[in-house]
């Protein structure tokens, strides 16, 4: 399959069904070729499946729904891709009874990513199916670490058309599957890995830095802390209410820097798939009060 079809509609299949985890025929399509028919997509899903790289189960409650997620063999031709280079299979690997007890959660991230991409393309940014990543492992040390259900680089279009500034998030969605306060604790891990710095130099690296001088980890991958946001759905107006009370006590007990350095919102998935995520849509965690959008400086 690589081979045949090295960098074609193949292959960016796979990688996005790899990257994002699960995803309906639907969601498929809408992610890598929405200016076709959905049946090119469906043919494209079989033949994958057939070759043994993907797999799929059907929800009878959902219409009879597919959805579909990578196999071990699946994972294992995507993880060599340089498009990849940042993602990790799932540690307990994937079949249909790990798939079946993770399609809810699962299917949501894929929705709010959807939102983001379809957003992006109407607005001229750049925001392409890949530029999410599922569970990207962050260390805080001690065998602990912050992993978000998604990160998030989207490109803002510049005012003469050309490339703008570069947003990251840290994506966290919620489904009201835990209390309030386990989710606002989530928070505090955020203020952890944005303090946190290794212990110890890496194996291989004392002598190409050993004149470096301490630094948080974070800063070896990106030029500014990622925003932080919460997408809340499974809940109605009360539970949003909540989950924002939570989060707003949360944050009032970090530190003045992170406060200003690092921007937290909040949104209901309802309002991202009505008015699309650069709307005012969202919280500012500070300031629950308030309506902004999770672009705003």
């Amino acid at each position: 399959m690589a081979r045949g079809d090295a960098g074609g509609g193949d292959r960016l299949a796979l990688a996005v069904l790899a990257q994002y985890r699960m995803a309906t025929t639907e969601q498929m399509h809408q992610l890598i070729a929405p200016g076709v028919r959905i049946e090119q997509t469906r043919r494209r899903l079989v033949k994958l499946q057939g070759e043994g790289l993907i797999d799929r189960i059907t929800l009878p409650q959902a219409g009879r729904m597919r959805v579909w997620f990578v196999t071990q063999y699946g994972a294992q031709v995507a993880c060599e891709w340089p498009e990849l280079r940042d993602w990790q299979p799932a540690r307990l690997g994937w079949d249909r009874t790990a798939a079946r007890l993770r399609v809810d959660h699962a299917l949501t991230v894929t929705q709010t990513a959807l939102a983001f991409v379809q957003d992006a393309r109407r607005r001229g940014d750049v925001c392409q199916p890949l530029d999410w990543l599922t569970e990207v492992y962050h260390p805080l040390g001690g065998g602990e670490a912050v992993v978000p259900d998604a990160l998030l680089y989207y490109q803002r279009r510049g005012q003469d058309g050309g490339g703008g500034s570069m947003l990251r998030a840290f994506v966290e969605v919620d489904r009201a599957t835990m209390g309030p306060e386990r989710l606002a604790a989530k928070i505090t891990a955020y203020e952890r890995l944005y303090r946190y710095m290794p212990a110890s130099v890496p194996a291989g690296r004392a002598r190409s830095i050993i004149h470096e001088l301490p630094v948080e980890e974070w800063r070896r991958k990106y030029p500014l802390f990622p925003r932080v946001l919460f997408v809340l759905d499974g809940t109605g107006p009360r539970g949003v209410d909540n989950r924002l009370t939570a989060l707003h006590a949360a944050a009032g007990l970090t530190q003045a820097d992170f406060q200003r350095q690092v921007p937290i919102h909040a949104a209901p998935l309802t309002d991202l798939l009505e008015h699309g995520p650069a709307a005012p849509v969202w919280r500012p965690v500070h300031d629950p009060e308030q309506r902004v959008s999770w672009m705003q400086p």
